[in-house]
Order: C-alpha cells, then structure tokens, then sequence
C-alpha cells in the first residue's frame, strides 16, 4: 500500500499528465511514460484505483484494461497482447474449446486492433484455461454505439487451439473482479465530473436575478448525485480492503446506479445545455454507459447476487468490521 503523501502526489501527477495531454491523445503513451506497468506490477490495488478514476474524470480512452485482466491471469501485460473481454453485461469466459478449435465471442479495447496477439480465457468459471492466438484469426468490429469514441470492439474469433494453459479454478474470477472494480472507479471518476460541470452551471446560470444553485429543487439534485458519488466511492473503498469477488461485484453494481443517478439529476440540472453535442456533459454520460455493460450491467448482478441468496440461504459476510 502507498504512502498517503505519496499516494497523493502519484494522484496529482497522473491527473495532471492525462488531463495535459489533451483530446486524441495517445493516452496509452502517457501512462508508458509514467510507469503504469510498474505501478500495476508492484501494487496492483493504488495502480487500479489512481489511473482508472483518472481516466474517468477526463473522459480518456485507454487500453490500460487489458493490462489489468492479462496480470489478473498470470500473463505478463505488454503493448502487443489484447484480451478478450466477456459481451455486454455478462463475466463468463468469452471462449470455448472444442476438438481443438476455439470459438471466441465478445468485446475488446482498441488496442485489439493493433495488437500482434490476444489472450482469451476458454471453459467455465470453475474449469478455465486460458490461450493467446494471432489477432488476424479475429474479426474485429468497431462498436458505433452510444460512445464510438471509448473505442470498444465486438470480436470474434476462431482458429486451432496450441498449447492451452490450465487455471487456477479462482483465475477468472479474480480477473473479472479486478476488472469491475477498474471499470467502477472509471464510472466514478466519471461521475463526480459530471456533479462539478452541474454544480458549475448552477453557480453560474441565473434566474429571477439570482444563480440557480440557491433554488431548492437544483440542491435536492445536486446533493442525490452527491450521495450516490460518496456512496459508490465507499463501496470501491470496501472492495480495496477485502478484495473479493462478493466487494467486486457490489462495487460494480453501485456504479451503475450511480451512473443513472449522475446522468439522470446532472442533465436536468444543465437544463436545455446538458442536451446539447457543444457541453461537455453528453461525453462523460455516454461513457458510463458503454462501460456500464462491462464485466456484467448492474442489472445483471443484482440478479446473479439474489439467486445465489436464494440458492444458498446464506448471506455473505462483504466486509469485516
């Protein structure tokens, strides 16, 4: 664990050097330059949490995922080597094996296409393996959803299966949930920008003489985006201190329903602006959505949690107090 002086001043830099780049940049590049796979290497927890809500609080677009889900599964992270993520709003393996023949089928980051290689986990939760084949054995198609710009990619591929390495039974879950709790802190630090662009326009929009953020009505909002912001930051806390699948994935669903409450308040509080493509607003709402569905939607967990409830009768203790 990081110092907190240190850690602090690694948040300051990071944020400063993204936010420094500005739009279009290789943000990728930026991170190479301040040492993210070192970082990530040698305290994998700070690393997550200080570049993912970096990257949500600018609206960046990184590949930095794939470096988080191939060490999650023992692979060595590299610019070259892209994994394949799970399709929207599910976390099974997107892979199967079958008399040596891989069928593959789910989203990746931009970096699959450029990437001379990709890692994809075949089997079930409880038996995975785990096999890198050539990208050119993909087909790779640019998603032109709601966010183009987070440059996500359906793919699917197949090809011949050589030297499939066997997990660990926990492999894939810990690699999922060191991925939701990476695309929680993104949503997060997307979240909170939005509550600062409302909280701006508020002091600064005026009505019947005075800024609208002294009307009761634009408080109430405001403070609901606040609350849930908090509350999500306390969730991904928690799954920090008692990493497991059970944090991961609460921290997960939170962000979702942050995301909703954010997006919901924040737009009527921008008014007719928050509808418009010229306020920054609309960039950072699509974002949460398209990353909403990653590594499983809120939705979907929340009903994966309550069969297991009921399947078990047994509440899991998340957080040892």
């Amino acid at each position: 664990m990081i110092a907190a002086q240190e850690r602090a001043a690694m948040e300051e830099t990071v944020r400063g050097a993204i936010a420094a780049a500005g739009e279009g940049a290789d943000i990728d590049a930026v991170l190479a330059e301040l040492g993210w796979l070192a970082l990530l290497e040698g305290d994998p927890d700070d690393a997550i949490d200080i570049v993912f809500t970096a990257l949500g609080a600018a609206n960046a677009t990184a590949t930095a995922l794939d470096d988080v889900v191939a060490s999650a599964l023992g692979e060595k992270p590299r610019a070259d080597l892209a994994v394949l993520l799970p399709r929207f709003a599910a976390w099974d393996p997107p892979g199967q094996i079958e008399a040596n023949e891989l069928q593959g089928q789910g989203l990746a980051t931009s970096r699959a296409a450029s990437a001379r290689e990709m890692l994809v986990v075949c089997g079930t939760e409880s038996e995975p393996w785990s096999v890198i084949v050539p990208t050119k054995a993909a087909e790779l198609v640019a998603v032109r959803g709601v966010d183009p710009d987070a440059g996500l990619r359906t793919v699917r591929a197949r090809g011949r299966v050589v030297n499939p390495t066997r997990l660990e039974p926990a492999a894939w879950q810990s690699a999922t949930a060191l991925g939701r709790r990476a695309v929680a802190h993104q949503i997060a630090g997307a979240s909170r920008t939005m509550l600062d662009l409302a909280r701006t326009h508020a002091l600064e929009r005026t009505q019947f003489g005075r800024p609208i953020a002294r009307f009761q009505a634009v408080r109430h909002r405001l403070a609901e985006v606040l609350v849930a912001v908090e509350a999500l930051e306390a969730a991904l806390s928690a799954a920090g201190h008692d990493p497991n699948p059970d944090t991961a994935a609460l921290a997960k669903a939170v962000a979702g329903r942050t995301a909703q409450t954010a997006a919901r308040h924040c737009q009527q509080v921008l008014a007719g602006i928050g509808f418009t493509m010229e306020h920054r607003f609309h960039r950072f709402m699509k974002r949460t959505m398209a990353l909403e569905g990653l590594f499983g939607s809120a939705d979907e967990i929340v009903l994966d949690v309550g069969r297991r409830l009921l399947a078990t009768r047994r509440v899991p203790t998340l957080i040892e107090l």
